[in-house]
């Protein structure tokens, strides 16, 4: 190759002949970043957290692959503060959130403010926490912060406007009640959570909603739409800096409260006290087969929450024994195993189909693979070994919708601790498979459930199923051994 063209290839100019040779500037090296060697390291590089005087929490998140910005409030709040008079009153608050407030004392007035910043809104209610949260551009991140500052802290609850919302909250129950599986899960709900059925139920109770005030959203916002129970999420294509300053700006005046759970705290929940059934008719297809039990708190048990959600991945394999004894079988159309982590006691439950020409074999055989979930040989090494990094993996993803991933932060900031979900997967990589055996034994082996079975009249009539069939309790007049 000539000297032209190898300098031109490598982008160097060539000099002349005879011309005294330049020293060539050098690029600087480029930086090189060493992965860190946890998790937890990987998050610190991009999550950061500031907490205000007045005890509101700020998290702010980069990721400037897009020209976007995310503002997201997360509330203490949720189902597990009502009580049966409240039943569903989380919800009709966060139905009441992107109203009238005192900067724009028309809900007109929010709809255009919101098509001025280029905004998309939502929130949405669970047992733990209520959310809400825009995306707009990043150039507009501050207008987007003081917006959500303006709905937060001034909403004015007009009694025309929670008249429409109502009945669109109302809607929503006329539609989930319209589910065949909506009494199922309603009526074992109440026998898993024995009186505190209103601290699980979001939807809520369709008489109180209909009766709901101004004055009960008032109560609810003092009570627990405060600073110092709540965290401000900032992330996408925004810099700490100008997300802690217009963070600054927008609640920093805003008054410390008492805190809510001090003066009425939330109750412990009852354990169960024995096997329960739910049989439930409609006019479906298969059968469907819910077994739920209660399982650990986040808060007084994190250790068995990391066990907890190692072991479903494991019996959700595949290649599991679990799976083969139940899928690979015939006996199921499919199986799978579920913990909800929440901080007032999350439900573990076991969810499948079948026929009901195979259902009682199919929950013998379930009934053996539970017994077995203590066991040495439930999960094996390698299962163990797939399972977490398959977990980190999917973390990694997770981190790429950014928008997506300020809820996740946003829910276990709310459920457990920004600390607890930094070390998540860390904690998790930790697992073996003794925590494992400990944590089925702890909650799962031999503990009281609830069966639940989703079943038509007639196959229902046709097999002759019982409650007692589901609980192990002899049937009223049948012979015992």
């Amino acid at each position: 190759m000539a000297a032209s063209a190898m300098a031109a290839s490598v982008g160097v100019t060539p000099r002349p002949s005879g011309a005294q040779q330049q020293p060539v500037p050098r690029r600087p090296a480029p930086q090189r970043t060493t992965r860190p060697a946890t998790e937890r390291g990987v998050l610190e590089q991009s999550i950061h957290r500031r907490v205000l005087d007045n005890g509101l929490e700020v998290i702010v998140l980069e990721n400037h692959g897009v020209p976007l910005a995310t503002v997201e409030i997360d509330v203490k709040n949720g189902s597990f503060t009502q009580t049966p008079a409240t039943e569903g009153l989380a919800h009709m608050y966060e139905h009441m959130f992107f109203q009238a407030n005192a900067t724009y004392p028309e809900g007109q007035l929010f709809a255009e403010r919101a098509n001025e910043l280029g905004a998309v809104y939502n929130g949405t209610t669970e047992e733990e926490r209520v959310n809400y949260y825009v995306t707009l551009p990043s150039d507009q991140l501050s207008g987007g912060v003081h917006f959500m500052a303006a709905a937060l802290r001034g909403p004015l609850f007009k009694s025309e406007e929670l008249a429409r919302e109502k009945e669109v909250v109302l809607g929503e129950y006329d539609r989930q009640e319209a589910s065949p599986a909506f009494t199922l899960t309603r009526e074992m709900g109440q026998k898993l959570w024995p009186g505190n059925w209103s601290r699980k139920n979001v939807i809520g109770d369709r008489t109180v909603v209909r009766n709901v005030t101004p004055e009960q959203m008032r109560a609810i916002q003092q009570a627990y739409y405060v600073p110092n129970n709540a965290a401000l999420l900032i992330t996408g294509d925004v810099t700490p800096a100008a997300a802690f300053a217009v963070a600054d700006s927008a609640f920093g005046d805003w008054a410390r409260a008492p805190d809510p759970f001090a003066a009425n705290p939330i109750p412990p929940i009852p354990p169960l006290a024995h096997n329960e059934a739910v049989i439930s008719e409609a006019d479906v297809g298969a059968v469907t087969v819910l077994v739920q039990w209660q399982g650990p708190s986040v808060r007084a048990d994190p250790d068995a929450t990391y066990a907890a959600d190692v072991f479903s991945d494991t019996m959700n394999e595949p290649g599991s024994r679990f799976q083969r004894a139940l899928v690979d079988s015939g006996l199921w159309q499919g199986v799978l195993v579920n913990y909800y982590t929440l901080d007032h006691v999350g439900p573990i439950t076991i969810s499948g189909q079948t026929t009901a020409d195979k259902l009682r074999p199919a929950l013998a055989a379930l009934d053996r693979e539970i017994t077995r979930f203590d066991s040495a040989s439930a999960v094996t090494p390698e299962q163990l070994a797939e399972v977490k990094t398959s977990r980190e993996v999917s973390s990694a993803f997770g981190r790429e919708r950014t928008t997506t991933y300020t809820h996740t932060i946003g829910f276990w900031w709310s459920v457990a601790s920004l600390e607890y979900y930094m070390g998540y997967v860390d904690h998790m990589a930790t697992r073996t498979t003794a925590d494992l055996q400990g944590y089925a034994r702890k909650y799962i082996v031999g503990k009281p459930h609830v069966t639940g079975v989703l079943i038509s009249p007639a196959d229902r009539q046709s097999i002759g199923l019982t409650e007692a069939d589901l609980t192990g309790a002899p049937t009223p007049g049948a012979p015992t051994q």
